[in-house]
């Protein structure tokens, strides 16, 4: 894939009883944070970006934290954005709005 930068967002939807959903969704939070890629928590997903191979990097490590926490079932919901020639960010899709 190519090193342009895509726009992503990740939806984590515990199936848990064991503790609320919600702080399962701070852990994956965490991740992201920690991961140091450029992104935008809102109140229904997390907007992710970077170049692909980083955005799938994220991904994979929130999934991985959360089973290495020990959360016994989630769904990851993911939409990635891919332009073939350049970059698509965030700003350009609302800079209109704001």
């Amino acid at each position: 894939m190519h090193n342009y930068i895509v726009n992503a967002s990740i939806q984590i939807l515990p199936v848990v009883t064991d503790k609320h959903p919600y702080e399962w969704v701070d852990e994956a939070i965490a991740a992201i944070q920690r991961s140091g890629i450029k992104h935008e928590i809102g109140p229904f997903t997390t907007v992710l970006e970077g170049t692909y191979a980083e955005v799938m990097q994220v991904i994979e490590e929130v999934n991985e934290h959360l089973y290495s926490l020990g959360c016994s079932e989630w769904i990851s919901s993911i939409q990635v954005q891919v332009r073939s020639e350049g970059d698509i960010t965030g700003e350009e899709k609302i800079k209109k709005f704001m």
